[in-house]
């Protein structure tokens, strides 16, 4: 990452310990409402029985073990309540999230319903008006990057008035930084209009400087969801000359092509994206620079067979270039300089006015043959696709091949190494303490409740209450302690695995290679930082805490029959064997 990798892992170290600070408040929060959740029975049935003998009330069975079933069922809604209200507010973000996204308005472009008649007065200036049906009319535009209201719009195009007529091919030239890319923008509505106005007619298709490679094969690249035309599909790709390309694929135009097109050289993605262009047969092509991307051969060609090919009749073409064939073979030309246009009109007219001078003085030569090409015809069609092998404009065998590594998914039960890395990240201590109080809760609230049945199988009545009290309190004071520890510990445990858990991940991804980030998609990592994460964080330490709590008191349970009833062994041990079965036939 050339050296910047400390200084990234800083920066990332910052945000997270912000992000464990609302992490810990969540968990101690959950571990309180865990508490409240696991102690209510067992207070609830200490007050209540503690105020119902001070009466002088005797308890009876009925009474008792009546009482207790319902204090149980409090458990359920009691434990509900707080995660139904969490969501309540979460879906009401949620819906107001949407709200705001769906409400956006719409971005559609104006159809043109005036003639070239009501608009030629504003064109009498640097301007050749021609009477031929208008694709695209753009009136005193002044257009900024910035939508926001709250940031003051620095103005990229000033005052631009230009009459794009039907079926001309158009260049659009300067220097670095005059505005080409952004002019072509605002045509498809990329940029913020602050003033002026952009009417177009038909569809636009836009061939970016960084073309935008979709996942998949070359072919779905270049349909991108529409219909596959034999005929018109290899016209494409002949004209794109990726018929040498696919001739050199393994699985020809099935080929998978990985994110970004990262196994497609930089002259292969920007004939990929003009194919795709070329083969959607819109009304007005937008093209931003996409001959610097491929040798002079090549630009050639592609020129000839594609901007200017048979599939381009009646199509209106803004080709956005610093090339000197593409100049000169153009029906108009547009003059930009820092955001203004300063000139527009034909090549001959161009050719007598101080910009010509953006050519090489000593590209006369290739000036002549452009000219000679336009009045003799095509001559390109020499062009030999063996020179595209030989000019290293195709990407090697080696480097078409699929390059993005399938992701690894493991079926089964969860091994065991698992739990132990785990448990090693939150610390043994740790794990030895919730243990420990989970045990020891659950024991506390088994005593809890044999101790109220010797208390109503006692004949001594009220007489002994408060010796009866005190040891029920007693146990109702164990419970409660325990039960705090388990569930902060489990709390601590947690933040202590998750801080852990970030460290070695955020490690192991700033210290892999550069081919590691070429075979795994960038969806991929951040979903292993965002969701992954994220359910290490928040759900496992959860779901573990509910295990734990729910074997022990399974345990429990089973101890307590076990010792009232023995013949119930006899049962366990066949339902045991029966579940096992059944659980190892669905997995």
């Amino acid at each position: 990452m050339y050296s910047w990798d400390k200084l990234f892992t800083q920066r990332l170290n910052k945000r997270r310990e912000l992000e464990v600070k609302h992490l810990a408040t969540r968990k101690y929060l959950d571990a309180w409402c865990v508490y409240f959740w696991a102690t209510t029975p067992t207070l609830f049935s200490l007050f209540t029985f503690s105020i119902f003998a001070i009466m002088g009330h005797s308890l009876d069975a009925a009474t008792v073990f009546t009482c207790v079933a319902l204090f149980n069922t409090l458990i359920s809604p009691l434990n509900s309540l707080p995660w139904v209200i969490n969501g309540m507010i979460d879906s009401v973000i949620s819906s107001r999230r949407l709200h705001n996204y769906l409400s956006t308005p719409e971005h559609c472009s104006s159809e043109l319903t005036i003639s070239s008649d009501i608009v030629k007065d504003d064109f009498n200036r640097n301007t050749e008006t021609i009477y031929d049906p208008t694709t695209v009319i753009i009136r005193n535009l002044c257009c900024s990057w910035s939508s926001t209201s709250t940031v003051e719009p620095q103005i990229i195009l000033r005052d631009i008035s230009l009459q794009l007529q039907k079926g001309l091919f158009i260049a659009i030239v300067g220097e670095v930084g005059s505005g080409k890319s952004s002019l072509l923008n605002s045509i498809i509505g990329e940029m913020s209009v602050i003033s002026g106005s952009i009417n177009s007619c038909g569809s636009i298709a836009y061939v970016p400087q960084v073309p935008w490679i979709l996942s998949g094969s070359l072919r779905d690249n270049i349909l991108l969801g529409k219909g596959f035309d034999t005929r018109r599909y290899e016209e494409v790709i002949q004209a794109c000359t990726l018929d040498v390309d696919i001739s050199t694929m393994i699985g020809g135009d099935m080929s998978h092509i990985g994110e970004k097109g990262l196994n497609l050289s930089g002259g292969q993605r920007a004939r990929l994206a003009l194919a795709r262009a070329l083969y959607h047969d819109s009304d007005v092509y937008l093209f931003d620079d996409i001959l610097s991307a491929v040798d002079s051969e090549v630009a050639s060609w592609i020129l000839e067979k594609a901007i200017m090919g048979p599939q381009m009749k009646r199509k209106t073409q803004l080709l956005s270039t610093h090339n000197l064939q593409a100049i000169y073979a153009a029906d108009m030309i547009v003059v930009m300089a820092n955001g203004f246009v300063k000139w527009f009109g034909t090549l001959d007219s161009f050719l007598a006015t101080p910009y010509s001078k953006i050519s090489n003085p000593d590209s006369s030569s290739a000036v002549s043959a452009t000219s000679s090409q336009k009045n003799k015809g095509p001559s390109t069609s020499e062009f030999n696709t063996k020179d595209v092998l030989d000019n290293g404009s195709v990407v090697d065998q080696e480097e078409q091949r699929d390059q993005t590594e399938a992701e690894g998914r493991k079926e089964g039960k969860v091994e065991i190494i698992v739990y132990k890395k785990y448990a090693t990240l939150a610390g043994w201590s740790m794990v030895f303490l919730i243990f420990v109080s989970a045990f020891l809760m659950q024991a506390s609230r088994n005593g809890n409740d044999l101790w109220l049945t010797y208390w109503v199988d006692s004949s001594s009545g009220t007489n002994n209450t408060r010796f009866y009290l005190t040891i029920l309190a007693g146990f109702g004071i164990i419970n409660s302690f325990f039960t705090l520890g388990r569930a902060f510990s489990f709390a601590y445990g947690g933040l202590c695995a998750a801080i852990q858990i970030h460290a070695d991940l955020l490690g192991s991804l700033i210290g892999a290679p550069v081919s590691f980030f070429d075979q795994n998609p960038s969806g991929r990592i951040l979903n292993r930082l965002s969701s992954d994460l994220y359910t290490v964080d928040d759900s496992l330490p959860f779901i573990l805490n509910i295990f734990v709590a729910n074997f022990f008191g399974l345990l429990g349970t089973l101890v307590v029959l076990c010792y009232s009833q023995v013949t119930f062994l006899l049962i366990l041990v066949p339902l045991w064997l029966i579940y096992s079965k059944v659980q190892v036939d669905i997995t």
